[in-house]
Parts: structure tokens; sequence; C-alpha cells
């Protein structure tokens, strides 16, 4: 009997997959957020050439949103290589800024500066808080989060950083007085934090 070689391992397929898993059982709601948060992105960033990080953002963060508020999870299998794509997309902004004049590699170092400067604030606010509300998958998006907004500039980076707090301690008094949920209720951040996103660049657009 001939021995067969086993297929080899491809990690790309496995990461695919484990994508995809994640974001069936969530594929129709992901998708309906998806068609005005790609349409907002699209609006809120341009056009400019740091638009496609948007955009890939917006697709990412509509599914984020959505499993998160449904099971209290950022997957990986999603904040990875949506971490991962917006940042080559970024680079990719800076070098085609630099032949055309438009943003360029300081934008793409202030990237950089808002990536460490937002995951750093969420894993110590992670460290201390620890099971208040800030989780693990908070922490790991935060990163591509704040290289987003900081690339338009580091007023736009801090109306993102502050922006979900405010926004979240309004929903939460709101829900608490309809007695939606109680004082020991576990609501997710994450939409918050995309959120954030939303409400600075949608701020940075109409006052330019």
């Amino acid at each position: 009997m001939t021995d067969v070689a086993p297929a080899p391992h491809r990690p790309t397929a496995g990461l695919l997959a484990r994508l995809a898993g994640e974001i069936r059982p969530f594929a129709r709601m992901s998708a309906l957020v998806a068609v005005p948060a790609v349409s907002w992105a699209v609006w809120a960033s341009g056009p400019s050439w740091a638009t496609p990080a948007v955009v890939v953002l917006a697709l990412a963060g509509s599914a984020l949103a959505v499993i998160d508020a449904r099971t209290h999870r950022l997957p990986n299998a999603i904040v990875y290589p949506a971490t991962a794509v917006a940042g080559v997309l970024l680079v990719l902004a800076a070098a085609a800024g630099a032949l055309t004049g438009g943003p360029s590699w300081e934008a793409l170092w202030r990237a950089e500066l808002g990536f460490a400067a937002h995951g750093g604030f969420y894993a110590v606010t992670y460290l201390i808080f620890r099971g208040t509300g800030v989780g693990l998958g908070d922490v790991k998006l935060a990163g591509i989060l704040g290289a987003v907004t900081a690339w338009f500039g580091w007023d736009v980076f801090l109306l993102g950083m502050t922006a979900p707090y405010l926004v979240a301690g309004v929903v939460v008094v709101i829900l608490l007085l309809l007695r939606v949920v109680g004082r020991k209720s576990y609501i997710p951040f994450g939409p918050f934090m995309l959120l954030g996103v939303v409400v600075a660049l949608t701020w940075a657009r109409l006052g330019s």
C-alpha cells in the first residue's frame, strides 16, 4: 500500500476558515451594519490615500460591533487581520502621499505613535480595572483605532479616545433609567470604541 503524503499546512487557509467561522453566525446583521459603515468611511476619510484603510476598519468594525454586542467577544481572527491589513494600507498611503504631496511619512509616524499610545492606555486600564468593563479584546482592538484616528491629527486622536466614554456614559444612563440593564450588568465596550472613531472622523470631516 502506498503511503499518501499529508497535505501541506496552509496558515492562510486556516486563518480564512477561522475568520469565516466567526462571522458566519452574524453575517446578516454584520452586512446590514457594513453597508452604511463603508459608505460613511468613504465619505469621512476622503477621498484620500488613507480611505482604503478606513474602509477595512469599517468592514471589520461592523462585524466586531455585532459580535461583541451579542457575545461579549472581539475575536482575534478578525482583529488581527484587520490590524495588519489596515496597517499595511496606511504605509502605502504614506508612500503615495509622499509622491503626490499629500499626507505622508509624518502622518504615518503619528499613526504609529497613536497605535502605541491608544493600545498602551487600554492595556494599563485593563490591568488596573480588570473585570470592570475593559477586556483583553478591547486592548487588542485599541491599537488600530488609535493609528487610524492619529493619522488624521492629534486632535482627532484625542476625540477618538474620549468619545467612547462619553457615548457609553449617556447610553448606560438611558438604559438604567429604562431598566433595560442593572447596575451590575456587563455592557461590551468594543462598539463604543468603534463609535469613538466614527465621532472623531466625522468631526474632522465636517470641520475640514
